[in-house]
């Protein structure tokens, strides 16, 4: 590992354990076993570090569901796209603890947004098909995207704060998302 990548790998490990405003600098320099110009070579203050991997995550969330068939059924789709979105974040926890303290953010710039935005395209373009098509509510996608997200946030939420969790319940999640979308 490098040392950019052993600095974006200790401030994610740090960030998303203890915080985002109780990680201090000098910590992420000694968990990457490097020094505070070593850092600041790579990224000149910490909010350029926290959205560098906040871009990053969003990349890798995205690849997570990019194998859509078009093929299948809009609710197929959806379905694939909902479990997938949840199994990236229970595969991850680091990244889910790191992203959730970030939701409303100010540290989160404009343009590490708009980056991070692109992660949600392919369900985008998925309930559009679906409104065309008259699967999906006829309701403003961003509103759509904004009531999906809230329930894997607090399936994720819910998941995370559980000693065990069955299958049965992300099921049922799924079917409950979709009830609501679906025309």
């Amino acid at each position: 590992m490098n040392k950019k990548d052993a600095i974006i790998s200790a401030a994610l490990e740090l960030l998303a354990e203890k915080g985002v405003h109780n990680t201090p600098m000098s910590a992420i320099a000694k968990v990457a076993g490097t020094g505070m110009g070593t850092i600041y070579n790579y990224f000149p203050n910490k909010d350029l570090l926290i959205n560098d991997i906040y871009v990053s995550i969003k990349k890798k969330e995205k690849s997570a569901f990019l194998d859509f068939e078009s093929s299948k059924p809009i609710k197929t789709q959806f379905e694939h796209y909902f479990l997938s979105i949840i199994n990236f974040f229970i595969n991850n926890p680091s990244y889910f603890r790191f992203m959730e303290q970030l939701q409303a953010s100010p540290i989160i710039t404009q343009e590490s947004r708009e980056e991070g935005g692109k992660s949600v395209e392919p369900v985008f373009l998925l309930l559009k098909k679906g409104q065309q098509e008259r699967i999906i509510k006829n309701i403003e996608i961003e509103e759509l995207l904004m009531f999906i997200g809230g329930a894997v946030l607090s399936y994720l939420r819910w998941y995370f704060s559980q000693t065990k969790s069955t299958q049965t319940s992300l099921k049922n999640q799924v079917q409950m998302v979709w009830d609501a979308i679906k025309e």
